[in-house]
């Protein structure tokens, strides 16, 4: 279910081709190029074969099977020109589950595949991109769409506040406004699919680390034998809200990785063999 009082939902697109995927209306609003995958692309001679089915866009680690990857760059092609940034340099880094950030700037070069879990850029030709199997994209933009960012977050990186650091390091690259109030108040933000709270159990560990990041606004249902139920999504919204967002700067979805097979790899469901999906932004083109 979405919680609070949000201005939109993510819509789904649906290319020509068959591609599935979701975009924000505040983003779009911006004209900033963006968008959440899903599992869902062409059946053609292309597609992923199972369990990476159809539309993959990344391996997992640590097991044997895996996917072609130059059919997982082809996806990706495929993807950018379907939200309008073909062409632009695709940015990544190496997501390790903590709080860095990295930046890439314009007329700096940039080196992807550095151990971080957020990237914050200005240049429009380049495209950021983080992946996610369960865990939360999260994609920020300022209103005028010139400093986006790219966040990948599961209960680690709420503990270490990545969403806050990539706010810090977006107002880092804004113009001085000397008494223009919250810079907060300029940041667009959308919460891609994820797990959801109605089915992400954790232990007693992992609660407490969650407790002592969040407090008593950590969103947890208790369960049985000191476990717990957690909900990364509203946590994410929260720690955005104490940012100084407003929650008609946050669009959100309440579509489930682990629940809606048909649309989403899931990492916890399949235990660990499967597909990617991937979270894309780039600042807003200046002509």
């Amino acid at each position: 279910m979405i919680t609070g009082n949000l201005r939109n939902v993510l819509e789904r697109r649906v290319t020509s081709s068959g591609i599935a995927y979701y975009v924000s209306p505040l983003l779009e609003e911006a004209r900033v190029p963006h968008a959440f995958s899903t599992r869902v692309g062409p059946r053609d001679v292309d597609a992923s074969p199972p369990p990476f089915d159809s539309f993959n866009l990344g391996n997992p680690s640590g097991v044997d099977v895996q996917d072609d990857y130059e059919r997982i760059y082809k996806h990706y092609r495929q993807l950018e020109s379907a939200i309008g940034a073909g062409g632009r340099t695709r940015c990544w880094v190496h997501q390790v589950h903590g709080g860095d950030v990295i930046t890439s700037r314009r007329g700096e070069e940039y080196h992807s595949g550095q151990q971080a879990d957020a990237m914050v850029s200005d240049d429009p030709t380049r495209l950021l991109s983080i992946r996610t199997a369960d865990c939360v994209p999260v994609l920020l933009a300022t209103s005028d769409g010139t400093i986006v960012s790219a966040i990948h977050s599961g209960w680690r990186g709420i503990v270490a506040n990545v969403v806050t650091n990539a706010l810090h390091r977006m107002h880092e690259g804004e113009p001085a406004r000397p008494r223009a109030g919250p810079r907060a108040t300029s940041i667009i933000a959308a919460i891609g699919p994820c797990i959801g709270g109605d089915v992400y159990e954790v232990g007693a560990e992992v609660l407490q680390q969650f407790t002592a990041a969040l407090g008593s606004d950590a969103p947890i249902l208790p369960t049985a034998g000191g476990k717990g139920k957690v909900d990364l999504r509203e946590a994410i919204r929260r720690q955005l809200l104490a940012a100084g967002l407003r929650d008609e700067q946050i669009d959100m979805t309440d579509r489930c990785s682990f629940q809606h097979a048909d649309e989403f790899y899931s990492h916890r469901r399949d235990k660990a063999v499967t597909g990617r999906m991937a979270a894309l932004i780039s600042p807003r083109a200046e002509h």
